[in-house]
């Protein structure tokens, strides 16, 4: 999939409709994705109205593409259909709790995947908002997600008005461990991160930011601990309100 190898974030979209059609073939040939079970424990809300976008916004920091994407797609855990079809048919649902959670978040981000690469293929672009799990409530309330629906994550979907550089990625022997997990010594870190520390861009965003090295900037300024507990006590008091715990 040479697609792959060129896929870019895209926050800026043309004027131009995502036409049902197109975004209902993608979504079925999705389905074809690995699923535990077979049972396909992931739906998606579709959002087209200019009411529902700016009423998600919030829930997504107010990201501007949120708003000016023709679509935006809800990935959604969602162990109720399972459970509903287990009720309808003489069978005793158990899947109100943490495990069946994991297992239809994971079924949510394969299917997630499997769609973006689909996109690609078409010459969409798209935009993984990680904000999802940040403030989930928000997202259920806005989408009526009844129990046992988790919202997982958000695609802003669109047919791209930029063209923005590919993002840096580690070389591939940063992540690949033979046999078992070898730890991370001084000098692998050294080796594997000095290149991204390295790009002008990312000097200039230490520099501008008062800070000394790059990790800085994500520890104390994007993903900082206290706001990563506080968001951590949100997506708890979710799952509870979900029914998954």
């Amino acid at each position: 999939m040479e697609s792959l190898n060129k896929r870019r974030s895209i926050r800026k979209y043309a004027d131009k409709d995502v036409s049902n059609e197109l975004l209902t073939r993608l979504l079925r040939e999705a389905e074809r994705t690995q699923t535990m079970g077979n049972l396909q424990l992931y739906s998606v809300v579709v959002t087209r109205s200019e009411e529902k976008k700016r009423q998600l916004a919030p829930a997504h920091f107010n990201q501007p593409m949120v708003t000016e994407a023709p679509v935006v797609l809800t990935f959604c855990a969602d162990f109720r259909r399972t459970s509903r079809w287990a009720e309808e048919r003489k069978a005793v649902p158990g899947y109100d709790n943490f495990l069946s959670f994991i297992n239809a978040a994971s079924d949510a981000l394969l299917y997630t995947q499997t769609f973006c690469n689909l996109a690609d293929e078409e010459g969409l672009g798209y935009c993984y908002l990680g904000t999802t799990v940040y403030m989930p409530q928000q997202i259920i309330d806005v989408l009526e997600l009844p129990r046992l629906v988790m919202p997982i994550a958000t695609i802003t979907l669109g047919w791209p008005d930029e063209n923005p550089p590919l993002s840096d990625r580690l070389p591939i022997e940063s992540i690949i461990h033979e046999e078992t997990y070898h730890d991370y010594t001084p000098e692998l870190i050294d080796r594997f991160y000095n290149a991204k520390e390295s790009l002008a861009e990312n000097e200039e965003f230490v520099k501008i930011n008062n800070k000394e090295t790059l990790a800085q900037i994500f520890t104390d300024i994007r993903y900082t601990k206290k706001d990563n507990e506080a968001m951590s006590e949100g997506f708890l008091e979710a799952l509870r309100h979900q029914g998954f715990m």
